[in-house]
């Protein structure tokens, strides 16, 4: 059994969720943007419940949906946000992404975030099929992420993501089909010499300047950059 995970503001029960706590997941909760007009957060693939709790930590937003279609995982995001200090600002609904859309086509949100299912070959045939669901893209392809991202989203909202940088190109076209650009990028090294394993993303239907940046998570093993400290110290206890 998955020990509870204790952050410095909250903890995040795991037991029942196909895939526990990552580095992906907090990298995008301490990472994505919030400005002074963020009233509004959907979390899409909510998981534990880790990233809007993040944000919730993070930010005055008002509302913060997520919305989660494993069952397990939905009960236990639940759990998580009722027992966390932000119970009445957080709110999970067990839907899927076409569903929530078709339902709330007349609302919008200033910030949506997701740490959306991707295919890793090497995991296809040694992991347990709900975390297969939960982790390979045909669960929730980019594409209709993004084409129900573009309804969900505020004119002068963002959304912000973290994929694999071998799926970086793809998915900057496939947002470009829908009228979302890329405002900022950030390429994640695990250290100096390793290739860039992931991208965190923000998009929006405004076209600006990008800004671009490489974070490098670690000098040597388990001693981490300054960078990725100052990311994440609000967050995890030993840092």
């Amino acid at each position: 059994m998955s020990k509870p995970f204790q952050f410095k503001e909250f903890i995040i029960e795991q037991d029942r969720c196909a895939m526990k706590i990552g580095t992906d997941g907090v990298l995008l909760g301490a990472w994505t943007a919030i400005n002074d007009h963020t009233f509004s957060i959907l979390d899409i693939g909510a998981g534990t419940g880790v990233i809007a709790l993040m944000l919730a930590q993070r930010s005055q937003a008002e509302l913060i949906d997520a919305l989660e279609i494993d069952e397990d995982a939905y009960e236990q995001c639940v759990d998580n946000f009722e027992n966390s200090p932000w119970g009445d600002r957080v709110f999970c609904y067990h839907a899927d992404l076409d569903e929530f859309t078709e339902e709330f086509e007349d609302e919008t949100y200033d910030l949506i975030v997701s740490n959306p299912p991707f295919f890793e070959p090497s995991l296809a045939e040694t992991t347990p099929e709900s975390r297969k669901k939960a982790r390979f893209y045909d669960a929730l392809p980019f594409e209709d992420l993004l084409k129900n991202t573009a309804q969900l989203l505020s004119k002068k909202g963002t959304f912000q993501t973290i994929i694999p940088f071998s799926e970086y190109e793809d998915f900057i076209q496939l947002a470009s089909k829908n009228q979302l650009y890329l405002q900022r990028v950030t390429y994640v090294k695990g250290n100096q010499t390793t290739p860039i394993k992931r991208v965190l993303l923000q998009l929006g239907f405004e076209k600006i300047t990008i800004e671009e940046q490489t974070l490098i998570i670690e000098k040597e093993r388990h001693v981490y950059t300054e960078a990725y400290t100052d990311l994440v110290k609000d967050f995890y206890l030993k840092l």
